[in-house]
């Protein structure tokens, strides 16, 4: 008996006659109606959903490969040698701009002994003089013994100072917002009376620039020699990595997969390394910072080192903005593992190509 035709069946070419006359699709049938499986959240890092079975979805490039713990502790070391650099660096500019400032603010005045005049008649008589100078806030003569505690560090606490023919200084604070003419002014001193010169402090000003702009590049030539050390070993890390996953780089381009998504896909696992060693190595000096003035005090450092060691790098501890600083060596460190890592599978992958 032959079967009547069924519209149902007449679109396949391979129909099979089951048990009980029960009509079934044949292989390439069950093939052409089978739905396809969405493939495409395998090239969006997403899970396959195929037949309502969730697949699980691995990296593309195995952390493992490329976030070693070797790789991981060396990148800390150069971010915690950048962090230390760029805070010392800052700590010192901190204190040398403070410096800068008291200096700009203050001129001393100097009467040097003469023979038949009275060196202390001499210096009031200065003093009331500069008092009615425009532009200067204070006028201060230093006594005797003010003049002697400031060469305590040459010729130590004894009364040595007393027998020496010490000079009366005047220290004198400016007003900032309408600074005298100081040539003006030393002009009309060394008129007026015979010994006296003014020291607008610009020598040491020189000096302290000069100390800072040293510091300043010596900190910039390690930083950039922490970066190209950096870089050099993300370039090495890149091509280990690419050799290791040289099959699954291959498998990616043949069902269609992109240079620039397999790119994507390492500067990922560099950029978590680049964020996570950078977090060690800047919290590692942050814990140095906030050591110094304790470690200075367990190695014998008394009060004076302490007060010569605020003089020279300042409270020795970071503020706000030296922490803020810190985290920015921390997002370059992670952005130049991440742009070396992109340009590093880049040419590996033209060089093949």
């Amino acid at each position: 008996m032959m079967r009547p035709p069924n519209p149902a069946y007449d679109t396949y070419d391979d129909v099979v006659t089951g048990p009980a006359g029960q009509h079934t699709l044949g292989g390439e049938a069950k093939r052409q109606a089978m739905p396809a499986p969405d493939l495409r959240g395998a090239y969006e890092g997403t899970p396959v959903v195929a037949s309502d079975h969730k697949l699980a979805h691995a990296p593309i490039v195995p952390p493992d490969t490329v976030a070693g713990s070797s790789l991981t502790l060396v990148i800390s070391i150069m971010c915690f040698l950048a962090c230390l650099t760029a805070g010392a660096w800052y700590m010192m500019n901190q204190s040398a701009s403070a410096w800068m400032q008291d200096i700009a603010s203050e001129v001393t005045v100097q009467v040097e002994p003469q023979e038949g005049s009275d060196p202390a008649k001499t210096a009031t008589e200065v003093a009331a003089q500069l008092a009615r100078e425009p532009g200067f806030v204070k006028v201060n003569v230093l006594s005797l013994e003010q003049s002697g505690a400031l060469l305590e560090p040459w010729l130590g606490s004894s009364d040595g100072w007393k027998a020496l023919p010490i000079p009366r200084l005047i220290a004198i604070e400016l007003d900032r917002s309408a600074a005298p003419d100081l040539d003006a002014v030393r002009t009309r001193l060394n008129t007026s009376f015979k010994g006296v010169s003014l020291d607008d402090h610009r020598q040491w000003q020189r000096q302290i620039r000069t100390v800072t702009r040293s510091f300043a590049l010596g900190g910039l030539a390690i930083l950039l020699l922490v970066g190209a050390a950096t870089t050099a070993i993300i370039i090495s890390a890149t091509k280990s990595s690419m050799a290791s996953n040289r099959e699954i780089v291959e498998v990616l381009h043949f069902v269609g997969a992109t240079d620039r998504f397999i790119a994507r896909e390492f500067e990922k696992h560099f950029l978590r390394l680049g964020i996570r060693a950078g977090l060690v190595g800047a919290v590692s000096a942050m814990a140095v910072f906030l050591a110094i003035p304790w470690v200075v005090q367990v190695l014998g450092g008394g009060s004076v080192t302490m007060a010569e060691m605020h003089r020279l790098i300042g409270a020795g501890t970071l503020d706000a903005a030296g922490y803020v600083l810190l985290i920015i060596v921390v997002v370059i460190i992670a952005a130049l593992c991440m742009i070396t890592s992109r340009l590093g599978v880049y040419a590996i992958l033209n060089s093949r190509d």
